[in-house]
């Protein structure tokens, strides 16, 4: 440096640049002690590492301080012991087949009483949750309905446990239904058996020949346990031509357009029930047979008379030949002893043989 000031002397009044080279050690210990700056690639490990720095500006404001009333029930606020004054009773926890169980057994929930643990009917209730409970009956479908499971097979081994078990439930339920698997070949005497006492009780009988099926059965108990009546009724068509097709078309080889035909042209109902077999076979499209059909359903009567047979006249008597009326005086003889040999008694059998015992001791004398 002073070989270049000596040579350059005019440059000596500018400032003089000084560069300082760092050792290792402190290239080593300088990189140890910053971080490298995050990138927008390499996002923190958390959110409060990367919004930590907005709690040092003016435009953070901490949140305020939980009410008790918010607090849920269980849950201690920060800052209190949490010292409970007694011991918290231990929660029974029921076994449903729902993602998540509670305490008490939900409404839409099917009851299913311990005595069914191991039945694999249970496996085939896939559309309605089940939960098992302390209750009378096999299976509750709903505040007035219930269900007992009945195996033709357990009924021949046990003939009267359906008959407990219906005395057990009560009238505690206005639906009492016995779901009944037919699980042997030869079911028309246990089935007798059973159908017998369903009736007596006041019971509906449910027959279902495998467990898929009777698993349907409870399902749909449950799923229409809160539908009115008419749900499950047959919807009807309020319009005019509705009503008359699902009647006309009742009969016999009649068409949805041979109704519309004959509407068009006799107006109403009653007007084709009056029409004569002319004024049918007028209209196009109905042949001989729709019209000896729709006029005989017309014009029969509802209720058929048989006639009555009257049986067949007797034959005339002949009158009897002597040879007849000798043989005819015969039987009569012989029935008339018959029936006296029938009412004698031992007694007077025995006194009239020591009678004619007397009588011939007394000659021998």
């Amino acid at each position: 440096m002073e070989e270049k000031d000596n040579q350059n002397p005019n440059n000596s009044s500018s400032s003089s640049f000084v560069i300082k080279i760092p050792s290792y050690e402190e290239v080593i210990q300088s990189s140890q002690s910053k971080t490298p700056p995050q990138s927008l690639f390499n996002p923190s490990q958390s959110f409060s590492q990367a919004f930590n720095s907005i709690k040092n500006t003016e435009f953070y404001a901490p949140p305020p301080p939980p009410s008790s009333s918010s607090i849920p029930r269980g849950i201690q606020p920060s800052g209190v012991d949490a010292t409970p004054s007694s011991p918290s009773p231990p929660v029974a926890t029921a076994r449903s087949t729902g993602a998540s169980s509670s305490s008490t057994p939900s409404r839409n929930a099917i009851l299913v009483s311990h005595r069914q643990k191991g039945n694999p009917l249970l496996k085939h209730i896939r559309n309605v949750r089940w939960a098992f409970a302390d209750v009378v009956s096999d299976y509750v479908l709903g505040q007035q309905s219930c269900a007992l499971y009945l195996s033709i097979r357990y009924h021949l081994l046990h003939p009267d446990y359906l008959y407990f078990r219906i005395r057990e439930l009560g009238k505690n339920f206005k639906l009492r239904v016995v779901l009944c698997h037919i699980d042997v070949e030869d079911v028309v005497k246990p089935l007798l058996e059973v159908t017998r006492t369903a009736l007596l009780h006041d019971c509906t009988l449910l027959c279902g020949w495998s467990l898929e099926e009777c698993g349907r059965y409870l399902e749909t108990i449950k799923v229409y346990e809160n539908k009115p009546a008419d749900f499950i009724q047959g919807q009807m068509d309020t319009d005019y031509l509705s009503r008359l097709s699902h009647a006309l078309t009742s009969v016999r080889h009649v068409n949805k357009t041979d109704v519309v035909t004959l509407g068009s042209t006799f107006g109403s109902l009653s007007h084709i029930m009056d029409a004569s077999m002319e004024d049918l076979a007028r209209c196009p499209g109905i042949g001989e047979r729709k019209v000896k059909r729709l006029y005989d359903t017309f014009h029969e009567p509802f209720k058929r008379t048989v006639s009555k047979q009257h049986p067949p006249p007797e034959a005339s008597a002949q009158p009897f030949t002597p040879s007849e009326a000798q043989e005819d005086e015969k039987v009569g003889s012989s029935s008339k002893r018959d029936k006296k040999e029938a009412n004698l008694s031992v007694k007077s059998a025995l006194s009239a043989a020591f009678a004619k015992y007397k009588e011939k001791v007394s000659t021998e004398k």
